[in-house]
């Protein structure tokens, strides 16, 4: 990672390490593991685990692994896959080993028998609906399914068949034997296998029942040697089923269990870990359900997985927003126990921030409005210097072109203008940026409409000059007209107009709250040294905002630019 991270501050699950290391507990080692499931692409909540994690690993000399919780062959793709390896990459870590949980089918397969022929398992016909009658609620115990006293031979029997795919789908399912009236419901004879005749992403069609993720998360954790098992908050009542799982199977103990990865060279330091939950990130204005994010996705409202306004980790990167920013985001935001929604120009000022310091200042006009300096000769041309960032020397300088024809902003001028407005207006004053004092002398109109500007440039307020001290309330900035080139501009705004867009109190869904404001494609015209810029660059266009080349649509010469975030945050003005 080249970019700095801020210094940690502390916090609960930073100072179970700590007693951890200093107690000597798990050999003195720190592993951790990023386990997204690959149904979907990363968002920005997911920035909170993958920081988390990777986060502490580097911090206490420890290790972090990427796994892929690849156990619902369903809703998994490849691409997803793809995606959230580059986006973990781009926040700025890398993994000390790339895994899927499918690359422990076998031992779970192992696993699953132990606890059939141990007592602690059993084939089950109830289907799904039956099994859901069964079990009971949280104010009345469960029914034991009429299959719970199958003996050890004919559950084998029947377990052995169901991986030969002798069954149809949902015909069978492998159940745990803990307790129906356990009032934690995830105790109430837990499904360990479902049968799935579906192609998976990594085994092919090498297996037709796939273990479920209470089962498969516990024991590839075991095996990959992770001492702390860092989950969100939902999975706090899932944890008595977690250890249950690793107290029967004792895996650190039992080689015959993980026999098939010694075989295969894969097998690390066995384990025991200790799952915390904290709590996941929440933002406003936006929906984080992958079912949502994908619904929209799928019906066009948004232009794929990473449309800049999307929650998603590679939306944000489209967006403009730095790595870094995020980082110190969710160092900031803290780890708790406690659910809380952050507001999202949190982060965008954090994005601010970063960018305030790292992007270098260019110009550009995205609603132009030409602006004729009558006392400069036909055809004046000249190139002024500019600081590339007004804060960092180091930076250096670029050339600017300048002429007699400029555009600037059509609201830096007003015919007839309001109290308080301090740019141009008919016989008025304002100082062009970089360049000096000009002095409004009329208009060119069609019908209604201002076409044209004309000024007359006051030559001793020039650079260098003794009035160039000369004070002015307002100073505009511009591009030369015969040297800009031609942009392409997208204006992004939040997706949703409310805060919280799940809120169906009113009778209104989430969807009702999308914004039809929330992207605005304008033609404009920017200096020309962002004409040729790489795709991903970012800059600080003056007076308007943060802005990024699209790392897709940006080609040179032909330059494309999603607005970031403004300069201030606007959307809360407007509110």
């Amino acid at each position: 990672m080249t970019e700095p991270t801020p210094a940690p501050a502390n916090h609960f699950i930073r100072q179970i390490v700590r007693d951890d290391l200093a107690a000597g507990k798990h050999g003195g080692r720190v592993a951790t593991r990023f386990p997204p499931e690959p149904n979907g692409y990363l968002h920005l909540g997911h920035g909170k685990s993958i920081c988390l994690n990777f986060g502490l690993a580097r911090e206490f000399g420890g290790s972090c692994n990427l796994r892929f919780d690849d156990t619902n062959p369903v809703k998994e793709d490849v691409e997803y896959v793809q995606s959230i390896q580059a986006d973990v990459r781009w926040l700025g870590f890398d993994w000390n080993a790339l895994l899927h949980a499918s690359d422990y089918f076998e031992v779970m397969y192992l696993c699953a028998e132990k606890l059939i022929r141990d007592g602690k398992a059993y084939v089950c016909d109830l289907s799904a609906d039956e099994v859901r009658a069964y079990r009971g609620t949280l104010t009345e115990p469960g029914r034991d399914s009429p299959y719970r006293g199958r003996g050890v031979d004919e559950n084998l029997d029947l377990f052995r068949r169901m991986r030969a795919g002798e069954f149809a789908d949902g015909a069978r399912t492998l159940r745990a034997k803990i307790d129906m009236a356990s009032g934690n419901i995830n105790l109430r004879d837990p499904a360990v296998y479902r049968i799935r005749k579906v192609t998976h992403q990594n085994t092919g069609d090498a297996w037709p029942i796939y273990p479920m993720y209470d089962f498969a998360h516990c024991i590839s954790d075991a095996v990959e040697g992770i001492t702390h098992s860092i989950c969100t908050l939902e999975f706090e009542d899932h944890r008595p089923l977690y250890d249950w799982y690793l107290d029967q199977l004792d895996l650190p103990n039992d080689a015959s269990l993980t026999a098939p990865l010694r075989e295969r060279g894969l097998l690390m330091p066995v384990s025991r870990p200790q799952q915390i939950e904290f709590a996941r990130g929440n933002f406003d204005y936006t929906v984080m359900s992958k079912r949502k994010l994908i619904s929209l996705v799928a019906d066009g409202v948004v232009e794929g997985w990473d449309d800049p306004r999307m929650p998603t980790l590679s939306g944000a990167r489209r967006r403009g927003f730095t790595p870094a920013a995020i980082r110190t985001f969710w160092e900031r935001a803290g780890v708790t126990k406690q659910n809380s929604v952050i507001a999202f120009d949190v982060l965008e000022g954090c994005v601010r921030e970063d960018l305030d310091a790292s992007a270098e200042r260019r110009m550009a006009v995205l609603d132009p409005l030409r602006l004729v300096i009558e006392n400069l000769p036909q055809g004046h041309a000249e190139t002024l210097t500019f600081a590339n960032h007004p804060k960092d020397e180091a930076r250096g300088t670029r050339a600017v072109p300048f002429g007699r024809e400029l555009w600037i902003e059509r609201e830096d001028f007003m015919e007839v203008p309001p109290k308080g407005f301090h740019r141009l207006v008919p016989g008025g004053e304002v100082r062009l940026r970089g360049v000096g004092i000009v002095k409004c002398t009329g208009v060119d109109k069609d019908g209604d409409t201002v076409v044209a500007v004309h000024c007359t440039l006051d030559p001793d307020t020039r650079a260098g000059l003794p009035g160039a001290d000369r004070k002015v309330k307002g100073t505009i900035h511009w591009v030369s007209a015969a040297h800009a080139v031609a942009a392409e501009v997208r204006l992004y705004e939040r997706l949703f107009t409310a805060a919280d867009p799940d809120d169906d109190s009113g009778g209104k869904t989430w969807r009702d709250h999308l914004n039809p404001q929330s992207r605005r494609v304008v033609r404009g015209w920017v200096e020309p040294s962002l004409g040729d810029i790489a795709p991903e660059s970012r800059f600080q266009l003056e007076r308007l905002g943060y802005f990024v080349a699209d790392r897709h649509d940006h080609r040179a010469g032909a330059p494309v630019f999603n607005r970031t975030v403004t300069l201030r945050d606007s959307f809360a003005k407007k509110a």
